[in-house]
Formats: structure tokens, C-alpha cells, sequence
């Protein structure tokens, strides 16, 4: 996982002043929406007085806190890019690449900002359905394009003045070649959607940041086609986040953030240690079981790898255990843990494909349960058993008496009871379930733990907007590239040549290409964007061949985790060895291993539907 542009370390005090103006906005625009959803649902429910205007105003919030978050992400280094192919490039070559990546981001951020701000003019005087003014939702992530694009500028000139000339040349080069083609030889010219492609795939491999890497293929369609506004590339960005349903991703970010900083994720994680942590293989158990836990309350798989890794992998350095097996292992249980809910990407599958979100988060509960018997059962067969040890080494806070174990681990799980059972009583959507479970996390933290300080709750509104921001830039670029490729009728093409190739050869091997798609698009692109791009393309053959959407879409959602963690490429799985503080090299073999086994309970999944299937039946959906 790489940055577009490191910080620079001498950085100037205006720029650190508009990161902090920044990451106030995305954290006050975040608090304001919890409470918007908050109030709307109580004032709903307690006098049956619906707030009408409660979605579109939670809606034009999020945009803007989503594009000051991903200004802040910028700002910090964060986003995330395949680092592996720019990495095996001589030195010289790679600074050039990266200048260039540096003055890409600049003009893709610009470019966004410009037309946001020029789309909100256009709009004046339009309001929503409720009455609310529409240039509301384009001026904050507007402006919130040009907080990104001042960094981008910043970080950009930071680097040494001849690779920045460097980069400016062959931006320019390439650029000028095309144009020279265009003009001697029109009629030569690959189509816009071929030249689309060269770029997405060339900028990726050179390390470009996925969301900018995506929003610059749809950039490159929409200019080469030329009969496009490049207004239209900011209305399809802001439409691809523009929805109450996608709003749930911030505030579950946010609710594994305030775990962590009001005390449950440790309380958790000690009561497992002690529980069957001097089992054979205890600690690896403690592990999994810890994913399964993390993952049923914040859904967002890095902030849960996050918290589990940076209490268990120094632990495993203290029992003598290989860390990067222990990072591997982590790694692994983060791709079982991509179908328990409230996973994030099962709510952007259901968000893009039109499915119930409350049927997948049930559909994919006994696929990771098999998924993490599997894994508990590796670790207790090939672990070993503790060595009797210090009790600094054994525990993480040994000075926490059991009692207080015990009212971490119950409040975590009335967290995850009020998650199931919000969904299955209909009290409320997903989105104000996840709102409520904010409002729970902050009330556990401050009342009962006493552990939660003002300090510590806005640092982790900053946090949660700022990792929602990175996740909802690609959803948004994604939603622009998808938009492009639905004028060039891919999603058709596509869904002719799957069914014609499954009535030839059988449903099964339409099955194991989309397996393989996912795997392969999962490794080189973020999840998100993966689902986004390709869900909405296969689920419609898989309804078509009779496959049943809840079950493919498990399927997809594992297949697409699968990638997102293997080596060389998988983004997931530099994420891990960062929080880990272990090299990628140590983690190949083991990971592997375990990535082996859980392909092998994917195809179980995939070919044995009952596992997807008996619980939304048995729960009516």
C-alpha cells in the first residue's frame, strides 16, 4: 500500500492550519449528520413526527464531510495505490513516475473542484424534493475539492524541482503525442474506451492512488469522447455517494474507532486471552474470534484489523511467535470476516446491485462462520501450547480485574445485539441503526467506562471521517467510471457473452469466472471499487441463469476479500503488514497457506448454496 505523495516534512503552517480546518469540517459535518439521523428516527418512532427533510440534508452532509475526509487522507499521505509494480522500477524511473502521479492527482483534484463549484451555480434555484436548495450538496465538496487540490499543490512541490520537471514533461509528452496522432491520423486513433483502459491500467501500475486512478479513466472517456460537460463527471461522483443507504459506512467507521478509544476493544480482547488463551494455539484463536467480534460491530475491515493487530501482534512478539504467520493469520481472518455484518461491502453491493442489505447480512453468516471454524481449527492443530510466562507477557492489562472485563465484552455485545436486532425488528434502516450504534459506542464510552474524554471522541470523529473519506472518493470515482461504461454498453456486452458462454458449458463456469474476476480485480483495485464496478455487471447474468442473488453476492463479496489480502498486490494486505510492522516477504508464505483453505471453503460456498440460502429463507427475505 503506497501514498500518492508522502508529507512533506517541512511543511509550511498554512498548510498545517488547512489541515486542521479540514479535518474539523469532515468531523463537524460527520457529528452533524449522527445528529440529524439520530433525532429524525426519535422524533419518528416517539410522536410520529417524520422529519421530511431528514434524508436529504443527512445526504448532502455526508458528501461534504466524504470529500474533506478524503482531503484530510490526502493531506496525510493515506491513499492507498499498488505499490508492487513501481517498486521493482530503477530509482530514477520510479521518482519520475511519482512526480507525475503527484501532478495527476493536482489536475484530477482541480478538475473535480472546478466543476463541483461551476455545478452548484448551474443548480441555483433548484431544490430537492423536500424544498432544500440543490447547490447545497455541490459547494461543500466543491470546496472540499479545492482543500484536496491545495494539498495535492503542496505535497507536489515538495519534491526536488527536476523530478518535478521531469514529471511535467512527460505529462506533457504523452498528452502532445496523442494530440498528434489525433490530428495526422484521426481515423487511427484507438476508440475513447480503449485509450480508457491504457490509462486506468497504466496510471494503477505506475501507483497512482486507485480513487484517482478510476476517476481519471472516466476523465479520459469523457474527454477524448468530447461530447460530455465535465460537470456531468462531478454529478456522477457526487450521485455514486448521494445515498441515505451509503451513509451507514461513516458512522460504523466511526463506531470501531470509539471502540477503541472508549475502551471495549481491549476489555474484548483480554477476556478472549484469558479465556482460551493458554489453549494449544490460544493466541491465534483469540485472533479470529476477536475478527469475528470486531467485524459484527464496525464492519469497516481495516479499522478492525487495526484493533485487533495493534493489541495482538506485539503479544505474539512476546510469546516468541512468528509475526508475520500472526499478520498473516490476521490478514486471513479479515477475509473471513468480509461477510458478517454490518460489513461495508455488503452494503455497497446491496446499494449498487438493488439487493436487500438486511438479506445479506444474513446470507453471509454461516459462510464466515464456516470460514472461521476453519481457521480456529488450523490454529489449534498446527499451534502450539504457551509456555508458562510473566504476567506482563500473558495479558495486555493485567491490571483490569475480570468484573471489568466482563462489562466490556457485555456492553460490546448489546452493541451487536442492537445491530440484529434493529434489522430484523424494522425499527430502522441500516443507516440509523449504525447511527445509533455511534450514539451507544459515545454513551458506553463517557458514562459507563468513563473513558471516552471530549479530546479523544473528536479525534476519533476526525479518524472515522477521514477513513470514510478514502472509502467513499472511490466509491464516487468508481460510480463515474461505472457511468462511463454503461454509455459504452460493457455492462450488456459483458452479460451477453457470460450467458452465452454458460449455456455452452454450464452455469458452473460462469461461477468460476466470476470467482476469478473478483480474486483478480480484488488484488488490483480497492474493494469498494471492485463491486462497484463488476457486481452490477455479473448479478444480472447470475439472476438470469437462476442463481440466487443474495448467494452470488456472498460469493463475490469473498472472492473480492480473497484479492483485497493475496500477495503480490492486495492492497488489504499491506494495510496488515503496516499495522503489523512486518514486511510483506515474511507474510507471503503463511498467507498463502490460509488463503488456500478459505478458496477452498469459497468453492464449498459457491457450490453448495443451502449455506447463503437457509437463513434469509428462515428470516423471510
Amino acid at each position: 500500500m503506497t501514498a500518492a505523495v508522502s508529507l512533506s516534512g517541512g511543511r509550511h503552517g498554512s498548510i498545517a492550519l488547512l489541515l486542521r480546518v479540514s479535518d474539523a469540517i469532515a468531523a463537524f459535518l460527520l457529528a452533524a449528520d449522527l445528529v440529524v439521523v439520530c433525532g429524525s428516527v426519535l422524533l419518528r418512532f416517539c410522536f410520529n413526527a417524520p422529519v421530511e427533510w431528514s434524508d436529504d440534508v443527512a445526504r448532502g452532509l455526508m458528501v461534504g464531510s466524504a470529500f474533506f475526509g478524503a482531503a484530510s487522507a490526502l493531506a496525510r499521505g493515506e491513499n492507498v495505490g499498488v505499490s508492487f509494480f513501481r517498486d521493482l522500477a530503477p530509482v530514477r524511473l520510479r521518482a519520475l513516475v511519482d512526480a507525475a502521479s503527484a501532478l495527476l492527482v493536482v489536475l484530477i483534484s482541480a478538475y473535480v473542484a472546478y466543476n463541483a463549484i461551476k455545478l452548484g451555480s448551474l443548480t441555483a434555484g433548484q431544490t430537492t424534493g423536500s424544498g432544500l436548495p440543490l447547490e447545497l450538496t455541490f459547494y461543500p465538496m466543491g470546496v472540499g475539492a479545492l482543500f484536496m487540490t491545495v494539498f495535492a499543490i503542496d505535497q507536489l512541490c515538495a519534491r526536488p524541482l527536476p523530478d518535478i520537471v521531469r514529471g511535467l514533461v512527460a505529462v506533457a509528452v504523452v498528452t502532445g503525442l496523442y494530440l498528434a496522432w489525433d490530428y495526422l491520423s484521426p481515423a487511427t486513433v484507438p476508440s475513447a474506451g480503449t485509450l480508457m483502459l491504457i490509462g486506468f491500467f497504466a496510471t494503477l501500475v505506475g501507483g497512482l492512488p486507485i480513487g484517482f486512478a478510476l476517476a481519471l479513466a472516466a476523465l479520459i472517456f469523457i474527454w477524448v469522447e468530447g461530447a460530455l460537460p465535465g460537470v456531468i463527471f462531478a454529478q456522477q461522483m457526487a450521485r455514486g455517494i448521494d445515498n441515505f443507504v451509503l451513509l451507514a459506512i461513516p458512522f460504523f467507521i466511526l463506531v470501531g474507532y470509539l471502540m477503541e478509544a472508549n475502551g471495549m476493544s481491549v476489555r474484548l480482547i483480554e477476556l478472549l486471552q484469558r479465556g482460551v488463551g493458554r489453549m494449544r494455539g490460544g493466541l491465534n484463536v483469540v485472533m479470529v474470534a476477536s475478527m469475528v467480534l470486531f467485524s459484527g460491530i464496525s464492519g469497516s475491515k481495516m479499522a478492525d484489523v487495526a484493533a485487533v493487530g495493534s493489541v495482538l501482534i506485539p503479544a505474539a512478539r512476546r510469546s516468541k511467535q512468528n509475526p508475520g504467520g500472526a499478520v498473516a493469520l490476521l490478514a486471513a481472518s479479515a477475509v473471513m470476516a468480509e461477510t458478517i455484518p454490518p460489513c461495508i461491502n455488503l452494503i455497497i453491493l446491496g446499494f449498487v446491485a438493488n439487493l436487500s442489505i438486511g438479506g445479506l447480512f444474513v446470507a453471509g453468516l454461516l459462510p464466515a462462520a464456516l470460514m472461521a471454524l476453519v481457521l480456529i481449527a488450523v490454529s489449534i492443530i498446527f499451534g502450539k501450547t504457551p509456555a508458562e510466562t510473566p504476567a506482563d507477557a500473558e495479558n495486555i492489562e493485567p491490571q483490569i480485574p475480570v468484573s471489568g472485563l466482563w462489562s466490556g465484552a457485555i456492553a460490546s455485545f448489546g452493541l451487536i445485539f442492537m445491530i440484529f436486532f434493529g434489522f430484523k425488528s424494522g425499527f430502522a434502516t441500516a443507516t440509523e441503526i449504525s447511527a445509533f450504534a455511534v450514539a451507544y459506542a459515545l454513551i458506553v464510552g463517557s458514562v459507563v467506562f468513563r473513558e471516552l474524554s471530549f479530546t479523544s471522541a473528536a479525534h476519533s470523529f476526525v479518524q472515522g471521517a477521514t477513513r470514510a473519506g478514502l472509502v467513499l472518493f472511490i466509491v464516487a470515482a468508481a460510480q463515474s467510471l461505472a457511468f462511463t461504461l454503461t454509455l459504452q454498453q460493457v455492462p450488456h456486452a459483458v452479460g451477453d457473452f457470460m450467458l452465452g458462454l454458460s449455456k455452452t458449458s454450464g452455469t458452473w463456469l460462469f461461477i468460476l469466472l466470476a470467482i476469478g474476476v473478483l480474486i483478480v480485480m480484488g488484488s488490483v483495485l480497492e474493494g469498494a471499487a471492485a463491486l462497484i464496478i463488476f457486481g452490477p455487471l455479473l448479478l444480472p447474468v447470475a439472476v438470469q441463469l437462476g442463481i440466487d442473488p443474495l448467494h452470488f453476492g456472498v460469493v463475490l463479496v469473498i472472492a473480492m476479500g480473497i484479492g483485497l489480502f493475496a500477495p503480490p498486490l492486495g492492497l488489504g494486505l499491506y494495510g496488515a503488514c503496516l499495522i503489523g510492522n512486518v514486511p510483506i516477504e515474511q507474510t507471503v508464505k503463511p498467507i498463502m497457506g490460509y488463503l488456500g483453505l478459505l478458496f477452498l471453503c469459497l468453492l464449498v460456498i459457491a457450490f453448495v448454496p443451502w449455506l447463503s440460502t437457509a437463513l434469509p429463507r428462515a428470516f423471510g427475505y
